[in-house]
């Protein structure tokens, strides 16, 4: 439907009656009628210095993995002891930890909380003993002291455990064997 000249006066003088004789639609200045699109040199320039500020921050620590090499060894002792105190409550035997170097764990069990000799757990990845060695460079902080579980999963003495590089220490509380960080 088309609109007689009339009706289009009619509606622009109700037009002005509302918004005013001069009223526009966008306020002065704004871009909203343009057909110019895009960035100004500013903004560009901007987003390429905050860019390059970030990327000169965060580049060196993608770079080096020793920190995620340190979390992932310090993760992996958090769960071979977890996995020697179920062993120790499965087997209804002790489970005993050893620390052989500063950077490795080997997990046996025995029917003494001495673990003289003991029987070596075999690995989950199908070998014939469970030992975790660190990284090369990846050590604990201070030499953690063998201990064992008992078949109730109490550990014969608690341990405070660091890695070098890792966030928190590994804690096995002396009581009831809960192993956190």
């Amino acid at each position: 439907m088309r609109l007689t000249e009339n009706q289009i006066g009619a509606t622009g003088q109700e037009n002005d009656k509302f918004f005013g004789a001069g009223a526009r639609a966008w306020p002065p200045g704004s871009r909203a009628g343009d057909n110019r699109r895009g960035f100004t040199l500013v903004e560009l320039v901007m987003v390429l210095v905050i860019v390059g500020i970030i990327a000169t921050v965060a580049a060196p620590r993608f770079f080096d993995n020793t920190l995620f090499q340190s979390r992932g060894f310090a993760d992996q002792v958090q769960a071979s002891l977890r996995y020697a105190q179920k062993i120790a409550i499965a087997q209804r035997r002790f489970a005993c930890v050893a620390f052989p170097t500063s950077g490795s764990i080997v997990l046996t069990t025995d029917v003494t909380a001495a673990c003289a000799p003991g029987t070596d757990l075999p690995s989950l990845s199908g070998g014939a003993s469970y030992v975790i060695n660190a990284p090369s460079g990846i050590t604990f902080a201070a030499a953690p002291a063998n201990f064992s579980f008992d078949a109730l999963g109490k550990p014969s003495v608690g341990q405070t455990i660091a890695v070098n590089g890792a966030t928190g220490a590994i804690i096995v509380e002396a009581e009831t064997g809960y192993v956190h960080q």
